[in-house]
């Protein structure tokens, strides 16, 4: 059962996002800001850490930060949910290492679906003969897809939400979502997390490595 860390400061949101987990047979842990969360994170060592980015005391970005500087924590998967949509507060996180952003209030299956991925890709990576490069999307060409299909692919592999890479390639989360139904057809599956898996299949195979 995977342990995630929930760094939330508003109360009725941090029980939402317990209880979601709770019921998806996760083993979730809630922190109420950004000091509690890094004890959390010594004492409770969760697989995936859930946090807010406007808290008081210590903000998400100081969290994040933190947890980078540590070897211990440094790959702990790190997801962003925060109120502010601003595609300037989207790059910082990103810029300090996040690996997602989730904009509040949170659809259930985004955020679900953002876990899935974030998951399935530490597993990967803790696997030495598996080591998936994601400086190009050329490899996934071969699954039969358009550069531009590849290319939002190649970021779905990495976890990204449609929203965070609608502003990472500068194009609308509905362009996004109608190249993730191609996706699904090229490749013959029905989840974001079976085409994240073929992805990352095709980025890790003989020659990529």
């Amino acid at each position: 059962m995977k342990k995630i860390l929930v760094i939330e400061d508003e109360p009725e949101m941090r029980r939402n996002l317990l209880t979601i987990l709770k019921l998806e047979k996760f083993q979730p842990v809630g922190a109420e800001n950004g000091r509690a969360g890094l004890a959390a994170v010594q004492r409770d060592k969760p697989d995936l850490i859930l946090c807010d980015v406007m808290m008081p005391e210590l903000d998400g970005h100081g969290v994040l930060d933190a947890l980078r500087q540590d070897e211990a924590t440094a790959a702990i998967p790190f997801i962003f949910l925060t109120a502010k949509g601003e595609k300037e507060d989207l790059r910082n996180g990103m810029n300090l290492g996040a690996d997602d952003y989730l904009t509040k209030p949170v659809a259930r299956l985004d955020l679900l679906e953002a876990i899935q991925a974030r998951l399935l890709r530490a597993e990967q990576q803790t696997q030495r003969e598996f080591m998936p490069d994601f400086s190009s999307f050329a490899p996934l060409l071969k699954l039969g897809l358009t550069p531009r299909v590849a290319e939002v692919l190649l970021w779905v592999a990495q976890g990204k939400t449609n929203g965070a890479i609608a502003s990472i390639l500068g194009i609308s989360e509905s362009t996004v979502k109608k190249h993730m139904l191609e996706i699904f057809q090229s490749l013959g599956v029905e989840t974001r997390s079976a085409a994240a898996l073929r992805a990352l299949e095709q980025l890790g195979s003989p020659g990529r490595i």
